[in-house]
């Protein structure tokens, strides 16, 4: 049975590295089967822009629609 991880995202996605922190564990945690939630609130929301660069990943909106296909449940 798998555990249910809950991210909250509330950083820009180009000052911090939280974008790409966040890509990596809900990416971990999907491939071994664990439900995972991300919530972006505030400037966390600018991750979800078309063609929106992040620090340490050339489009966070691309990263972040690839995981929703394998299952990352977000609320905006």
């Amino acid at each position: 049975m798998g555990k249910t991880f809950t991210l909250l995202l509330s950083t820009s996605p180009y000052l911090y590295e939280n974008t790409v922190t966040a890509v990596r564990i809900a990416e971990s945690a999907l491939s071994k089967g664990h439900t995972v939630n991300l919530i972006a609130s505030g400037d966390g929301v600018y991750c979800f822009l078309q063609r929106q660069k992040a620090k340490g990943i050339a489009n966070a909106e691309e990263e972040f629609s690839r995981l929703i296909q394998k299952g990352l449940k977000v609320y905006l």
